[in-house]
Parts: C-alpha cells; sequence; structure tokens
C-alpha cells in the first residue's frame, strides 16, 4: 500500500516547457492546488529536459534522462503519473506506470490500437488503479448541463445529433515549407499512428456524443482524406453514426427505430473534424435535436447553452446563473467564477483533474473520462480507418 501523505505528488512524462499541452495539465492540476510536480522526465532531448527541471524548480535528482528510470525510481513516491508524450508512447509509457502500482491520468488516444487500450483497461481493473483521459470538452459546465438536459427527459427522445470539430491548423499559405514543429509528428505515421485528424481531435467529438446522450455508437460510416499536399494521414472526416442502447448514466427514455434494412437503432449521429477548415481555430459546436427539444453548445462560447422548443420560445441557459443548482448539480460543481466572468479550456480540464483526483483519494467513481472512454474512443478510430479502407462501409464498433 502506498505511504499516505498530508500532499498529494505527481510526475510527468513529456510536457515539456514550451510544448502546448504540458503546461496545460500543469496549470489545471495547480488551479485547485491538488497536488504538486515532484518529478519528471519531460523530453527526449537531455537540454530541454533538465532545463525543464530546473524552470518547475525541481529537484535535479528527480528530473530523469528515462521515463523508465522514473517509475523505477518513483513509483513509491507518488499518487499518479501524467503522461503528456506523443502518442506512440501512450501505451507503453502508461503500462508501465499501471504495472508499478500507479495512478495514471494519460493524454489521449490512450493508445494506438484497440487491443492496447484494452490492456491497459484490464491491468488497471486487476489492480484497482484509476486510468484517466483528458477528453477536455466533457469538463465544461455546460456541457455537463446538456447532458444532465438529456437525462432528466428535456429534449426528449434523441433522434438526431451533429458535431462538428474544425481546425485550420494544416493550412498554410506556402504549401512547399512543412509544417511547423508542433504539427509535424502529427502526420508521421511511427509517432502519430495510423490516423492524424480521427485520433487527434475525433475522439473528443466521438465522446462528447456518448457523454451528452448516454447513448453508445453501435456502427459508423466514415469518409477519411487527406487535402492538404504532403499530407501523409487523414486531415478531413466525415463520419455517419448509429446510436444505440442506453448507458447507466442515462434514464431518458428511448424509442427504438428501424433502418432500411431492420437493423435496430435509437438515433443517428454526424460528426465533421478537421484540421483543413480554412480560417477556422478551434470550432467545437454540439447540436442534440430530440422530439421535444434540441441544444445547441458552442466551445468558442462556452458559458452558454441554447435550448430550442417547436411552441415555445428560444432558452439560454447561462453558466452559474442562480437556477444551475436546481438544473444540474455537475455544472454547478464545475462553475468556478460568478457569471460573466469566462471559463475555458484549463478551467475545464481542471474540473476533469478534479474529479480524477478526488477519485484517486477516495477510490470511487467519478465523473470523468475513464479507462471505458479511453477504450471506446480507440474502437471508434479503428473502425472509421476500416470504414473508410473499404470502400466508406458501415462498421461496427
Amino acid at each position: 500500500m502506498k505511504k499516505k501523505t498530508k500532499r498529494l505528488t505527481y510526475a510527468m512524462v513529456g510536457g515539456a516547457r514550451g510544448s502546448f499541452i504540458g503546461p496545460i495539465h500543469r496549470m489545471a492540476i495547480r488551479m485547485d492546488n491538488l497536488a504538486d510536480l515532484v518529478a519528471g522526465c519531460f523530453s527526449r532531448d537531455s537540454k530541454v529536459n533538465a532545463v525543464s527541471g530546473e524552470k518547475l524548480q525541481l529537484d535535479p535528482t528527480r528530473v530523469y534522462s528515462d521515463w523508465r528510470k522514473l517509475i523505477a525510481a518513483e513509483a513509491d513516491r507518488l499518487d499518479f503519473l501524467v503522461v503528456c508524450t506523443t502518442n506512440e508512447t501512450h501505451y507503453p509509457v502508461a503500462k508501465a506506470a499501471l504495472e508499478a502500482g500507479l495512478d495514471v491520468f494519460c493524454e489521449k488516444p490512450l493508445s494506438l490500437t484497440v487491443k492496447e487500450a484494452e490492456e491497459l483497461g484490464r491491468i488497471a481493473k486487476r489492480k484497482r488503479l484509476i486510468l484517466g483521459i483528458p477528453f477536455t470538452y466533457t469538463g465544461y459546465p455546460m456541457v455537463k448541463l446538456a447532458r444532465d438536459l438529456v437525462k432528466k427527459g428535456e429534449l426528449g427522445k434523441i433522434d438526431k445529433v451533429v458535431l462538428e470539430y474544425v481546425q485550420g491548423s494544416f493550412r498554410k499559405i506556402d504549401f512547399t515549407k512543412p509544417l511547423d514543429k508542433r504539427n509535424a509528428w502529427k502526420m508521421n505515421p511511427k509517432v502519430s499512428g495510423p490516423s492524424c485528424v480521427v485520433a487527434d481531435i475525433g475522439v473528443h467529438a466521438f465522446t462528447m456524443i456518448e457523454y451528452v446522450t448516454g447513448l453508445e455508437a453501435k456502427a459508423l460510416l466514415a469518409d477519411l482524406s487527406s487535402f492538404a499536399p504532403g499530407n501523409r494521414l487523414d486531415d478531413d472526416a466525415s463520419i455517419l453514426m448509429r446510436l444505440g442502447g442506453r448507458s447507466s448514466a442515462c434514464s431518458a427514455p428511448l424509442t427504438r427505430s428501424r433502418t432500411a434494412k431492420g437493423s435496430a437503432f435509437s438515433a443517428k449521429a454526424s460528426l465533421v473534424v478537421s484540421k483543413v477548415a480554412t480560417g477556422e481555430e478551434n470550432g467545437v459546436r454540439l447540436r442534440v435535436y430530440g422530439d421535444k427539444a434540441s441544444l445547441y453548445w458552442d466551445q468558442e462560447t462556452p458559458n452558454y447553452l441554447s435550448v430550442k422548443y417547436p411552441l415555445k420560445p428560444e432558452m439560454t441557459f447561462k453558466r452559474k446563473a442562480p437556477y444551475m443548482a436546481d438544473l444540474s448539480e455537475g455544472a454547478q460543481r464545475a462553475s468556478r467564477f460568478p457569471a460573466g466572468h469566462h471559463e475555458g479550456f484549463v478551467e475545464a480540464l481542471g474540473n476533469i483533474y478534479d474529479e480524477f483526483v478526488a477519485a484517486v483519494v477516495s477510490r470511487t467513481a467519478r465523473d470523468f473520462p475513464d479507462a471505458r472512454a479511453g477504450i471506446r474512443s480507440m474502437r471508434f478510430v479503428e473502425a472509421a480507418l476500416k470504414s473508410a479502407k473499404s470502400g466508406n462501409r458501415w462498421t461496427k464498433l
């Protein structure tokens, strides 16, 4: 059993100073003073690794040149490990940490294959460890409100979901020049894996749909493209999904419908994910249509959720409004600042870390994306790739 300490401690693999996601994780953890960073292996570059440890004011003896050495030396001294490396190392680092008895918070995608993700899930279950994944958009207060409105039956039976996650980050004026260093690895199959856009941001879209609706994707049809010259992996995807069943978290009544071929499903979804949507920044827009009402949420104006009805005026729900506590305990708990003071990406990840760390302490289930969400997202990636390669055929998850 781990030695209990007054303050929780963690280490980080990857996430050197100057990277995008590593500092975001550290800010999210520090936001509610959840744990202290005490060790790390931040970069393969020895100089960058050393400078990162120095800037983060770590003991130099606890800044390691190899993540294997970190886990071997620190496993009994830490409460959890954060993995912020490139995709190809998520699985081996997370596996080694779990096998050493550490709870793990691992960047998405959880692995490069479903088989690897399922193995991580089995290890975590067998050893009774916590495995979390930062599907950050599920941490926004108004996304939690959307989930709870669906759960309460406010929208009625869910028929249709439309979600777009569009960026223009791969669009450059001069295509003869390579992508910037921050994006180039995402087009390298040896580092990124067999998919770029689906595994990078498509998994966010997929997880949001299942999280908000409480339904599971049963089958999909994917059309993947690579529009930008020189890109070796998908940079754009249009995906249709059939949703069915009901998760234990969703109590909204469902009606069974049937496709033309007679297979049962409950709802349909349409996803558009792209890194070549010229001029877009980080356009995550969710629409859920039920037979009583529909809802709309836009990540670039995240503090508001619109609900439309056929025979009464549209309603706009506001984060931290006085009525929020009665509508959604999750949304209320995830709201930090007074109304009108905008909360965003870091706060949303902070909310997920709040729930993850609470699970680390209590060893009970909490409201954050866990091993199941990571495995489900990898089934989505593999099904999308299989569908595209088979000539855009419907493929089961």
